[in-house]
């Protein structure tokens, strides 16, 4: 279950989506698939349960996370 009102570090918002990679997300993030983090100190972020939850009932359910075809491997 997703608490809205915490702020979530990267380990946990990766156990959250699936286990999908930091570089995932930050990629996800620059092309706006997924939320932008908030800044917590000068090297530290994190996300907005709120906004974990919003990008999560998106999804289409039991399909899980697209991949970027922009990636695929040949």
């Amino acid at each position: 279950m997703i608490d809205a009102d915490k702020i979530y570090r990267l380990p946990e918002v990766r156990n959250l989506i699936g286990g999908l990679g930091r570089s995932w997300i930050y990629l996800a993030v620059n092309e706006g698939r997924f939320p932008q983090p908030v800044r917590l100190g000068a090297r530290a972020v994190g996300w907005r349960g709120r906004d974990i939850e919003v990008f999560l009932s998106s999804r289409p359910t039991g399909i899980g996370i697209a991949p970027n075809p922009a990636l695929a491997r040949p």
